[in-house]
């Protein structure tokens, strides 16, 4: 027999004792799965800031200014100097746009002078002039939501708005009148006031769980009032001063720290 015929032959042989089917066997082609991603969720976080206030004020005013003068005219209309905030409170990230917080804040004691002038009888001769001095303080609440507009290597740049109550304390109002050599006082008063503000500022990715944020917000204050005003001697006295429309615009460095 020849050796192809040999081969023909052992083919053969081997096809017969191959199970049915087996050789039209393909293997099966790997099952590929494709899980969708898992969905950004948040977490609670604490924060902390320091920086400083740079205030207005709208206006000082009193009723008395048009009921005891014919003329009444501020040569300095007044301003507050820069004082220290200091603040701290939890938040919730929601997701990777949006969280919440809510703070408590202190914003330091900062000096207030003025400086106006009158004419009693309007015969047209300034008669004295008033020179103001006092200090302010807040104890700020306030509710913050952020848009957070997206991490660019590190670094996520946001927007916010907030709301809450400011309890405004003006300490040891005077009322110095060195032409006629007069002194008024007007003591120290608190009173809570509607707050509102607007933020913006970029949160810099420190670690997994660090953040840490460099931060502006405009806030308004509402107003500050003080007690009535009387004379050092008893002699007199005039309805209490308002600090109408008290608003800052302020600058800070703060850490927010996640715990998820």
């Amino acid at each position: 027999m020849s050796r192809l015929h040999i081969a023909l032959a052992a083919g053969a042989g081997l096809a017969v004792a191959l199970p049915a089917g087996a050789a039209d066997y393909i293997p099966e082609a790997p099952v590929v799965t494709y899980e969708e991603p898992a969905p950004s969720y948040g977490g609670w976080y604490l924060r902390g800031h320091l920086g400083m206030s740079n205030q207005r004020l709208g206006r000082l005013d009193n009723p008395d200014f048009a009921a005891l003068t014919a003329a009444h005219q501020f040569l300095d209309s007044g301003s507050f100097d820069s004082g220290v905030i200091a603040g701290g409170g939890v938040g919730y990230r929601i997701n990777d746009y949006l969280r919440l917080d809510g703070i408590v804040e202190y914003r330091g004691k900062t000096r207030f002078r003025a400086l106006d002038r009158y004419d009693t009888d309007g015969d047209g001769d300034w008669d004295g002039t008033n020179d103001y001095d006092a200090r302010k303080s807040e104890w700020l609440l306030m509710a913050n939501a952020y848009a957070d507009l997206g991490e660019f290597h590190g670094i996520t740049p946001y927007i916010g708005a907030g709301i809450g109550a400011s309890r405004n304390t003006i300490h040891g109002f005077r009322d110095i009148n060195v032409p006629t050599h007069g002194v008024a006082y007007g003591g120290t008063r608190s009173g809570w006031e509607l707050a509102w503000a607007l933020h913006a500022g970029v949160g810099i990715k420190a670690s997994d769980r660090l953040t840490v944020d460099l931060g502006y917000s405009y806030v308004h204050l509402g107003n500050g009032r003080t007690h009535r005003v009387a004379a050092y001697d008893g002699s007199g006295s005039v309805a209490p001063y308002t600090f109408k429309d008290i608003t800052s615009h302020d600058f800070k460095v703060g850490m927010r720290y996640s715990l998820y």
